[in-house]
């Protein structure tokens, strides 16, 4: 295997170990009833769910920050192309706060890439890290206000 290639896999599962662990470090949590972005502001992860048109269901584990009481998420490169080649778009399922969530609408936020990263780097301590990852996609999440709830 190629130096730079064994560098890019052991970048790969160090991440993967991060969002596990950051995963089960939300475990045992209260269910938060509704979609309420002051109320995610706290938890360190949500999954987005995404159809693809080979892979059908894919759910992805990221990081979530909460700013102007709306949450968003940065992507790497694979959720980024999952996302975009999302067969629901606009909409994505969302698994956050011990609910899930059916019809999520997902909007690029470009405009808003600094603050997410700032934003992310103060939240998360490995970001001293993860920051220097390149990130695709940033992105909005949105819930109607009048949809039912599940």
């Amino acid at each position: 295997m190629e130096r730079s290639t064994w560098t890019t896999r052991r970048w790969q599962l160090f991440l993967l170990a991060l969002a596990v662990f950051g995963a089960h470090a939300c475990t045992g949590r209260p269910v938060i009833p509704n979609w309420d972005p002051a109320a995610f502001r706290d938890l360190d992860t949500l999954e987005l769910l995404t159809v693809g048109p080979q892979e059908g269901k894919h759910w992805s584990t990221v990081w979530l920050v909460v700013l102007d009481d709306r949450v968003y998420v940065r992507l790497g490169s694979r959720a980024a192309d999952r996302v975009r080649r999302n067969a629901t778009a606009p909409r994505v399922g969302v698994r956050i706060g011990g609910r899930e969530y059916e019809d999520v609408r997902v909007a690029e936020a470009a405009a808003m890439t600094e603050r997410v990263a700032a934003a992310m780097s103060e939240k998360y301590w490995s970001d001293v890290l993860v920051r220097y990852v390149p990130h695709a996609l940033t992105m909005r999440l949105e819930r109607d206000t009048g949809a039912d709830e599940q």
